[in-house]
């Protein structure tokens, strides 16, 4: 089951969904649209390490925007913070985005219970794309959660992602014992 829009509004009067910045404007029928925030990273080397701390150098997107190339992973995030305390939020690329080629998340479109933070947008693209600051990139769904909770995500001593920055956060693999 998803979350409709009516439900979606007594989850953010509860407090047990936080959007910011909101605008009643960005609410679907079940779905939250979320925007493309004004910074963009790259991996600084080539090969990439999963057993290492690969690094990231950040960019600003300009005003008149930033053309995307494809064989080019970029990191982005999402100008809206988030915090999800009873549901788990869904990110989902918008059609409207799609129909562009760009894919917004490889694997990860999906958090947990007690995410807080700015969603890190795992970029691609087809072909080149010009994209810009502040454009709608996705879309935000909720679905209930059945049972307790033990531990929620922003309660673990380990979550390698809670309270994500206003810019993208790079792999945090290497944390991992492997």
């Amino acid at each position: 089951m998803i979350l409709s829009d009516s439900r979606i509004l007594e989850e953010i009067e509860k407090k047990t969904i936080v959007i910011e910045p909101y605008s009643r404007e960005c609410l679907g029928s079940n779905s939250y649209d979320v925007h493309l925030g004004k910074w963009l990273a790259t991996y600084k080397e080539h090969i990439l390490d999963a057993k290492k701390h690969n690094t990231i150098d950040y960019f600003e997107i300009p005003e008149d925007g930033f053309v995307l190339y494809p064989h080019i992973f970029y990191l982005g995030v999402t100008e809206e913070y988030t915090e999800t305390h009873a549901h788990v939020p869904f990110l989902e690329g918008k059609s409207s985005t799609g129909r562009l080629g760009i894919d917004i998340h490889a694997t990860a479109g999906k958090g947990d219970v007690g995410f807080c933070g700015n969603w890190t947008l795992e970029i691609s693209v087809k072909q080149p794309v010009k994209i810009y600051k502040s454009m709608p990139i996705g879309q935000l769904i909720y679905f209930p959660v059945d049972g307790e909770i033990e531990v929620k995500y922003n309660q673990k001593k380990d979550a390698k992602y809670s309270g994500q920055i206003n810019k993208p956060v790079e792999s945090m693999m290497w944390k991992n014992k492997f």
